[in-house]
């Protein structure tokens, strides 16, 4: 299964960094893994709704250049759907069945651009609370191995 992650912004944070390594490392033995990383856009910290859809279509015009045409988008966005893990590797057998790359868009910290959710195949909420862009990075990737352990009926998830 081949899985890529596009996501604005690097990790600045070593916890970030390293925790976000080991499951990329983990999760290799089970799929084909990516993380593309675009650049998060200069804004000023108050911005007009205007300048902010500005910085969100700026930042989503990026993260489409790393979308193919084949892939199966899936944006990661509070108002998605919030599968419990259990739901979630099930979903993630579907998606290794269907034979597609999946590509999961985390947005900068203004969320994603209109564009970027129209090309969506689907939406998914890590949480009703509201993530720092780089944290849903690492919960995903944690969800991801959570995911293909349950799949694999190992323990990991007890």
């Amino acid at each position: 299964m081949n899985i890529k992650i596009c996501c604005v912004g690097k990790l600045k944070d070593r916890y970030y960094e390293e925790g976000c390594g080991d499951y990329i490392k983990r999760l290799l033995r089970f799929c084909k893994l990516s993380v593309l990383e675009v650049a998060d856009e200069k804004a000023a910290d108050t911005l007009s709704k205007s300048e902010q859809e500005q910085v969100k279509d700026k930042e989503g015009q990026r993260l489409l250049r790393c979308i193919e045409q084949g892939d199966y988008v899936i944006a990661l966005t509070i108002d998605g759907s919030s599968p419990d893990s259990l739901l979630f590797a099930e979903k993630l057998g579907r998606y290794r069945l269907g034979g597609k790359t999946v590509a999961f868009v985390i947005g900068g910290s203004l969320g994603l651009s209109e564009a970027v959710l129209a090309r969506a195949d689907e939406r998914l909420s890590l949480s009703k609370l509201t993530l720092p862009h780089r944290l849903a990075r690492l919960i995903l990737l944690e969800q991801l191995y959570r995911g293909f352990k349950i799949l694999s009926n190992q323990t990991y998830h007890k």
